[in-house]
């Protein structure tokens, strides 16, 4: 019984430190440091990102991305190398 409430402020723990931003590895680290088991903690990762994706929320609808035209290409004239060589040395 004592495990399991253990077990769960672990889960909490890892939860509430994803959702602040802290990356897994970061949080592995920690845990060890403070002498948690590696398959207690690995046990506790996979429950905690299995209750977040259940948290998260599903996309009804894609988004919709709009654009727009800076400027035309078109309008742009566009010189070949030799054109651009001639007329640097002629302006100088």
């Amino acid at each position: 019984m004592a495990e399991a409430f253990y077990r769960r402020k672990l889960v909490e723990y890892i939860k509430r430190n994803l959702k602040k931003g802290y990356p897994i590895e970061t949080l592995k680290i920690a845990l060890i440091n403070q002498n948690y088991s590696r398959p207690t903690i690995e046990e506790a990762i996979i429950e905690a990102t299995k209750e977040l994706a259940i948290e998260a929320p599903v996309l009804k609808e894609k988004p919709k991305i709009e654009h727009q035209i800076i400027f035309d290409e078109s309008s742009i004239e566009k010189k070949s190398f030799f054109k651009k060589l001639f007329s640097f040395f002629k302006k100088n």
